[in-house]
């Protein structure tokens, strides 16, 4: 048993363990902001892991504000290693909120035998597009302008839109400007699939974004923020029907999105452009 990203859990061990984990299950048990804290070494990260000789069995990350996800390799589960790994994690941080990655059997007994229980839901929703069909046209919305981003100068206006859109959010309303940089490295990031609506003749006075991450066939709205001032405007409607023509225009065959289980005003917004639930993540925490 160590900490840190030593020994036997290189950042590339822990990559490979994540990738055999994702093959086995079906789901991937590390999310973005993970993945990226292993490559970059990100400050604030508490790292354990279980290993024998220079292999890696099983991996935890905690971040700065107690999130975490933990994951075993599939060749040595039934072993008691989750439960190891667990107890260590949670005598290090005991108010740790642990990710389960569509809350699969293995998790859920885990966390029943830990005495952990369910503090928190994420759906994923998803829905198919057809990319023959004539996306309807999209109308403008009065009152407003749409553009898209421009890299090396709407950063900082960008984090700062998001962080109010997003100021009750564990995650998304906490990103910098060096988190939002580390996304724009990453080979899936395209500036013209961010788009930034503004009051009209003033692109510097942002209203809303939209974030689309294309992942093959699949697109993900990757992030829909609305400014508090600007809600009631229409604003994350006619933003989602912009994305879904490009999307439909570039030949994307699905699109995806995560949402707040408790956030029933955007479910109702997305489930009448035609998404429904698809998965379940959840969070197990004492």
């Amino acid at each position: 048993m160590g900490t840190g990203l030593t020994g036997p859990a290189s950042a590339d061990a822990v990559l490979r363990l994540a990738a055999a984990a994702t093959d086995a299950d079906g789901v991937a048990p590390l999310n973005e902001q993970s993945v990226l804290a292993v490559r970059h070494g990100t400050d604030g990260c508490r790292h354990h892991w279980l290993g024998e000789g220079e292999q890696l069995l099983a991996y935890a990350v905690v971040d700065a504000e107690g999130s975490g996800e933990l994951c075993v390799h599939p060749a040595h589960r039934r072993r008691g290693l989750g439960r190891r790994l667990l107890d260590a994690v949670l005598d290090d941080v005991p108010s740790v909120a642990l990710w389960a990655h569509g809350d699969l059997p293995g998790a859920q007994g885990l966390a029943r035998a830990a005495g952990l229980r369910v503090t928190r839901e994420l759906w994923q929703m998803a829905r198919d597009l057809d990319p023959a069909a004539d996306a309807p046209a999209v109308e403008e919305l009065a009152g407003v302008e749409v553009r898209t981003f421009a890299v090396g100068q709407d950063e900082e206006a960008w984090v700062a839109l998001n962080g109010t859109a997003f100021a009750d959010h564990p995650e998304q309303g906490r990103l910098t400007v060096a988190d939002l940089r580390q996304r724009q490295a990453e080979p899936w990031f395209d500036p013209s699939l961010l788009w930034l609506a503004h009051e009209p003749g003033r692109p510097d006075a942002l209203l809303a974004s939209m974030w689309v991450k294309p992942d093959g066939e699949d697109a993900e709205i990757y992030a829909l923020g609305v400014a508090p001032q600007a809600q009631g405007r229409g604003l994350g409607g006619h933003l989602t029907a912009l994305a879904l023509a490009e999307m439909r225009r570039r030949g994307f065959r699905r699109t995806t999105l995560y949402v707040e289980g408790e956030n029933t005003a955007a479910i109702r917004t997305y489930r009448r452009a035609g998404y429904d639930r698809s998965s379940l993540d959840v969070q197990y925490a004492r």
